[in-house]
């Protein structure tokens, strides 16, 4: 599947502005991720841009309707990272790209909101003061925390190592992210 694909099917599904912009900063990161690892970006960045496209308009039926449509299309491998990209569903993470989705998902939506609200929005932002927001549960009460910790553990990283990860990826990205 091409991005373009994606990106028609994440439009298709998707319009709130807030959720668009969710699955772009996680495409990026996931796309960032792949070009750590070695591995096919345009598959990393494609599970990324999918992972949500369903939640907008089939809260109910997420990630259910997304993963269906995937495995019709035969994107087998995007289907099933997307269909455990949050553990408490109880799908086994059996490639790099199924981990690298947990670790991506929950905790750049978390960064982000942590650079909405300071006035150089990402710049200058650091992983210490991320850290001290998570510590902060009244602060993006609905990003689980303990699902960002598990993330970083899938892939084998501290966590202040991949949130500057993915700060860089979203500082690189400010502009169109409005950062």
């Amino acid at each position: 599947m091409t991005r373009a694909e994606a990106h028609r099917i994440l439009t298709e599904m998707t319009e709130t502005p807030s959720l668009l912009r969710h699955a772009r900063c996680v495409e990026l990161v996931m796309e960032a991720l792949a070009r750590h690892f070695g591995e096919k970006e345009e598959i990393y960045a494609v599970t990324g841009l999918l992972h949500d496209a369903d939640y907008d308009k089939y809260p109910d039926r997420h990630p259910h309707l997304i993963v269906e449509k995937l495995e019709a299309m035969g994107e087998t491998d995007i289907a099933y990272a997307i269909k455990g990209h949050y553990t408490k569903w109880n799908v086994e993470r059996r490639s790099l790209l199924d981990k690298c989705i947990v670790a991506a998902d929950e905790l750049t939506g978390f960064i982000y909101a942590a650079a909405l609200i300071r006035p150089t929005k990402i710049e200058g932002l650091t992983a210490e003061s991320v850290i001290k927001k998570l510590k902060t549960k009244s602060f993006a009460a609905s990003v689980d925390r303990e699902e960002v910790t598990k993330g970083a553990e899938l892939i084998g990283w501290d966590m202040p190592e991949l949130i500057r990860f993915i700060i860089q990826v979203l500082e690189a990205n400010r502009e169109e992210l409005e950062l």
